[in-house]
Parts: C-alpha cells; sequence; structure tokens
C-alpha cells in the first residue's frame, strides 16, 4: 500500500452562523486533521456516512483537475469530534483536497480550496451554507467575515488571527452527535442575536459574536439544554460561550491568567453533567501547512 497524497486541516468554533444573515464566521481551533491519499484500502475503518470524501474527488474534477491514476482510497485520522458543530466536515474536506494537491503535484491557491470544499459539502449536503467561513478557518487559521453568496476569493470581507490563543483557555462541552439539521426557515425569526454578532465582529470582538450567536442559535435549535449549560459558563466565570454551527457542542473561553476559573467551570461540568464530555483545546491563530514528511 502506498501513499500517494496527505494533506492537514483543522476544525473550528462558530463566530456568526452563516443561515442567520449570509455572513459567516468561524475561528481556527487546535484540533487537527490528517486525511491521506493511498492506492489501496487502509486497514483502519473509514468513518464517512455522509460519502463526504467522494463528493471531495466530484468537485476536484468538476473544477477541471485529473485525479491520479488507479483506485484511490482514503484514510482519515481527526481530533475533531464530527457532528457535533465543530467544522470537521470542513476540515476533512480541505485535507483531502490538500491531499489530492500533493498526489498529483498541483499547487492551488486557498481560495481554491475553500470553493471545492464548499461545493463537496453541498454535494454531500452536510452544509446548509456551503460553510465558506468554516473552510477558511480550516484553510489558514483565525476567523475571516465572509459574506457566502460570493466565491471565496472575493467574500471576505474582514479577517483577524483572533485572541491571541495564550490568553485564553477554552473548553469545548460534547453533547454527542447532532440528532438533526435546524429548519434553514427558522434562522429569520432569531435576527437580533446574529445581527449583534455580526455588529461584535465589525468591531473585531470574537468573543462577544460568538456569545450573541449562540444566544440566537438555541432558539433556532429550541435548546433549552443548552442555554441552561451556556448560562452556567458564565455564572461560573466564563467570559464568552456559545454553542457552535448547529450544534450541540459549547465553546467557552476562560482567561489564561485564571486558572482557577477554569479549574471551576471543569469541575461543574464533570460533577453536575453525566452525559457530556469536556475537553480542553487552544485557539489556533496561524498555521503552517507541512508539505515534506516529517523525519
Amino acid at each position: 500500500m502506498a501513499r500517494l497524497g496527505k494533506g492537514t486541516a483543522n476544525g473550528a468554533c462558530s463566530l456568526l452562523h452563516a443561515a442567520g444573515l449570509g455572513y459567516g464566521a468561524s475561528l481556527a481551533l487546535d484540533l487537527p486533521v490528517v486525511v491521506t491519499l493511498l492506492d489501496k484500502k487502509s486497514r483502519r475503518e473509514l468513518d464517512d456516512p455522509d460519502n463526504l470524501l467522494a463528493a471531495v474527488l466530484e468537485s476536484w474534477t468538476a473544477a477541471g483537475h485529473q485525479l491520479p491514476a488507479g483506485e484511490l482510497h482514503w484514510s482519515v485520522n481527526s481530533d475533531i469530534p464530527p457532528r457535533q458543530g465543530l467544522k470537521s466536515s470542513a476540515a476533512v474536506a480541505v485535507a483531502a483536497l490538500r491531499a489530492l494537491c500533493q498526489a498529483t503535484e498541483k499547487t492551488l491557491i486557498n481560495s481554491d480550496l475553500v470553493d471545492m470544499a464548499a461545493d463537496s459539502q453541498i454535494r454531500a449536503g452536510v452544509s446548509i451554507t456551503g460553510s465558506i467561513d468554516d473552510a477558511w478557518a480550516a484553510t489558514e487559521g483565525g476567523w475571516k467575515l465572509v459574506d457566502t453568496s460570493l466565491p471565496a476569493a472575493e467574500g471576505v470581507l474582514l479577517e483577524s488571527p483572533g485572541p491571541a490563543a495564550e490568553d485564553w483557555d477554552l473548553l469545548l462541552i460534547l453533547r454527542g452527535d447532532r440528532k438533526e439539521r435546524p429548519d434553514p426557515e427558522t434562522f429569520a425569526w432569531h435576527q437580533q442575536g446574529f445581527q449583534q454578532s455580526l455588529g461584535a465582529l465589525e468591531k473585531g470582538d470574537a468573543l462577544v459574536a460568538i456569545t450573541w450567536n449562540g444566544r440566537s442559535m438555541v432558539s433556532v435549535l429550541n435548546d433549552m439544554n443548552g442555554r441552561r449549560l451556556t448560562n452556567d459558563a458564565f455564572v461560573n466565570g466564563a467570559r464568552a460561550a456559545g454553542i457552535s454551527g448547529s450544534g450541540p457542542a459549547i465553546v467557552i473561553f476562560s482567561p489564561a491568567v485564571s486558572k482557577p476559573t477554569l479549574g471551576r467551570l471543569k469541575q461543574w461540568y464533570v460533577s453536575r453533567q453525566k452525559d457530556v464530555e469536556v475537553r480542553e483545546v487552544k485557539i489556533l491563530n496561524t498555521i503552517i501547512v507541512e508539505n515534506e514528511e516529517a523525519v
């Protein structure tokens, strides 16, 4: 079995859900994924229930690129909790496209990768909007505010490396796989919070943005438990908290200088919530793509 190509990317959390206003932004998190293109089937079972990787191949050829000759198989090694709103689909799509670039010795600019990642997610039916903002975060780190109606190269309205990773500790409250996707029409009823999130991003304030976006999302999803879990974060000293993507994961920001606050938050959720997993993670301000094999 030969490795034809390898690509990397990372997960992210929502600052502004793109279905709310047609503008979206996601902040990159240090949740890495590695996708490898092989000439034979891997021994590791592939978890791809939505056939996203088949859609990646379709998007690649639809963009006019040639596939490597022979049989093509995939292997995915991911630290991103799937189907929880932490951008696993966008990250896998970007990493797979990078693997195809390496396998075909093709160099593409990042906006082309983002456009193909968005197209593949729509083909696979895993995204309402194409998740261009998620794919940008998975590709470059930080966050970009994007107009989802425009191609990736034209749609970036604002960008930032995000809050400094050394200043913040993040907790993920993981509540299992998403049971169902929200009705797109429901977003129209909850515009106020999305508008507040957009306004915060225009001022460069990602923490206020994630909180307002999260408040709207609990209403869109009618997720009363999510509302309670988010409110618990503020009671215990968090500076920001909100549901990511279409849920159900919740992302909590705690000042890195206050380790007692982080400890109190972790203890609160671990001791009082039997059906959740609590995981620490860091912001990913920049990304270095390694094209050479590690020695």
